[in-house]
């Protein structure tokens, strides 16, 4: 069994899926600190090129734990967000298959961010296709930090492959997978192009919602023209 352990986000780009798509569980981090990365905010296309969708939070919870990040509502963002997607994106071939979609989710008023880029994700990975249960992990009561934390969490779900993002290489123990005989595979991911509405030229890594669109049904097709590779085994 393949696991992938992720921190929520909003709207994610594409290689995102690309790794749920390798995985048989995905362990979504609730209990994660906070990521100011992209775990509120991502890029979709403009008339000026690409541009930020953000999601404001309670500046006071920016050190929490994921769920209980608080969203900001006295600012009119959902409104904001709604009407960037439209202005962009009406006229795509695709756009009236998700707009029910997009307007169900702008016209609820959240208050958590985390519940929002839950639900989110969850239709995401419904409209693409793909097949993948996915566990909090706050409902694993797994300890540890780092690396041991992976380990700990795969073995809570029974996984015997871990399928991490390439920027694991840069701080997790690959010898701690071995040891606990995990098998270690790294995604490899490289975007490749599909039309774009506005777009002079490709613009990779946008939000997911550039995709979908875009090319519609055919987004798996395009994000699964990639594959992964394997950690070297460490007994």
């Amino acid at each position: 069994m393949k696991a992938t352990i992720h921190q929520p986000q909003y709207f994610p780009y594409p290689g995102f899926f690309h790794k749920l798509s390798l995985s048989d569980v995905f362990v979504i981090m609730d209990d994660a600190q906070y990521d100011k990365r992209f775990t509120n905010r991502n890029k979709i296309m403009a008339t000026n090129g690409w541009t930020w969708l953000t999601v404001p939070i309670n500046k006071d919870h920016k050190f929490s734990p994921n769920s209980q990040v608080e969203i900001n509502n006295d600012l009119s963002w959902r409104d904001v967000h709604w009407k960037k997607i439209y202005h962009s994106y009406a006229n795509t071939i695709y756009f009236k298959k998700y707009e029910h979609f997009f307007k169900s989710i702008y016209e609820k008023e959240w208050q958590s961010l985390f519940e929002l880029n839950f639900e989110t994700l969850k239709k995401v990975i419904d409209f693409l296709g793909i097949n993948i249960k996915i566990i909090k992990s706050s409902e694993l009561n797994v300890t540890g930090a780092s690396t041991t934390k992976l380990v700990n969490l795969c073995k809570a779900v029974g996984a015997d492959t871990y399928v991490s993002g390439t920027g694991g290489r840069n701080y997790m123990d690959e010898n701690l997978f071995g040891k606990n005989n995990i098998r270690l595979e790294y995604q490899n991911y490289t975007a490749k192009p599909y039309p774009q509405r506005l777009a002079y030229s490709f613009t990779p890594d946008l939000s997911i919602i550039d995709m979908l669109v875009n090319v519609g049904p055919d987004c798996m097709k395009v994000i699964s023209d990639s594959d992964v590779s394997l950690a070297p085994i460490v007994n």
